[in-house]
C-alpha cells in the first residue's frame, strides 16, 4: 500500500538566529526539498509552511512559519520532515522509493520469484537494486534491458536478468 506522506529529510541542526534549520534531504537533492510550500511532522499529522529555502552544499536550508528563534529551531532538531505525494508529479516510470522497496522481483520470461527489493544505490549511471534472496543479495542495474515493468499497486517487479546475473544463468 501506497503511503500519503513521505519522509523526505531530517533536521539535523541550526543555521543562524533567526530560525533556519539545516535539513538532510533524503530525497533527490536539496533543491527539490525547497520547492514544497508545505511540509509535514509526525507521519504528515502536522502541515508546517515554508516561509523559505535553499540548497547549500548537500544540505538545504529552510525556515519554516513560526519559528522565529535559535530556541525555536533547536527544538526542532532531529524531527523527519515528510511530504505529500500529492504535491508532486512523477515522470512516466519514475518512482518514489519508499514504493519500490518491498516489491516482489519476478522473471518477467517464467514467472520464477527473485526475492525482495530491499534497497537502491545511486551510482550515476543508473540505479542499482539491491534483491535479497534467501541469505543473498543480488545487486541488478535498473535499466529497460533489465526492469520489463513495475507494478507498484501489486507489489511486483518484472524483471529480465542478464546473463551471470544470478547464479543459475548461463
Amino acid at each position: 500500500m501506497k503511503k500519503q506522506f513521505l519522509e523526505i529529510g531530517k533536521i539535523v541542526a541550526t543555521q543562524g538566529l533567526k530560525g533556519e534549520v539545516r535539513v538532510e534531504p533524503w530525497c533527490d537533492d536539496a533543491e527539490f526539498l525547497c520547492s514544497f510550500e508545505t511540509l509535514y511532522f509526525d507521519k504528515g499529522n502536522i502541515p508546517v509552511t515554508l516561509e523559505s529555502g535553499r540548497s547549500h552544499k548537500t544540505l538545504a536550508i529552510i525556515k519554516l512559519e513560526n519559528v522565529n528563534t535559535v530556541e525555536d529551531a533547536q527544538k526542532l532538531k532531529g524531527k523527519i520532515l515528510y511530504m505529500d505525494r500529492n504535491d508532486v508529479e512523477l515522470d512516466e516510470n519514475s518512482y518514489f522509493v519508499q514504493d519500490l522497496i518491498g516489491l516482489s522481483v519476478i522473471n518477467a520470461d517464467t514467472g520464477e520469484e527473485y526475492g525482495e527489493l530491499i534497497d537502491i544505490s545511486e551510482t550515476g549511471a543508473n540505479d542499482v537494486y539491491h534483491i535479497k534472496c534467501g541469505e543473498v543479495t543480488y545487486l541488478i542495474p535498473a535499466i529497460p534491458d533489465v526492469i520489463i515493468e513495475t507494478d507498484i499497486t501489486n507489489g511486483k517487479m518484472l524483471i529480465r536478468p542478464m546473463k551471470g546475473l544470478f547464479d543459475d544463468e548461463d
